[in-house]
């Protein structure tokens, strides 16, 4: 192979290197992956989505105890844990959680339609203004 054609192959390795699960999942480069935590979220994303909370809740926190590499994955993990807290009535479980969500990023959001959910939106809400008067996050 010529050094140019390694070069573009460095680059891309690096490139997908530095994707976030949630890319990795949706482009399905997440089936490269050796490691056991990414594959462990993305297999709990699936599970969540495909209505299996039980499973799901299992590998979203596998996959936070073996290390996920990106901050973004792991409030991944620790929204949809709140989300499976919240919907089995487990309130304090999905405060907790979207605490952990915010201590990883300060300016963890839900998106508008997740912050209308009737369930976890005013769990959500509610923990924000609380870190916001504490001064625990800002703005």
């Amino acid at each position: 192979m010529n050094p140019s054609r390694w070069l573009v192959l460095a680059v891309l390795v690096l490139l997908t290197a530095g994707c976030s699960s949630l890319f990795s999942r949706d482009t399905g480069i997440d089936k490269l992956s050796p490691r056991k935590a990414e594959q462990a979220l993305n297999t709990g994303i699936q599970q969540y989505e495909d209505g299996e909370l039980k499973a799901a809740q299992k590998n979203l926190q596998d996959a936070l105890s073996l290390g996920l590499t990106f901050d973004s994955d792991k409030v991944t993990a620790h929204k949809h844990l709140a989300f499976i807290y919240c919907s089995s009535n487990q309130e304090r479980q999905c405060r907790d959680e979207f605490r952990r969500a915010f201590d990883v990023d300060p300016s963890f959001k839900l998106e508008r339609a997740e912050i209308g959910h009737p369930l976890w939106g005013p769990i959500y809400t509610g923990v924000r203004a609380e870190l916001l008067s504490r001064g625990k996050i800002k703005p």
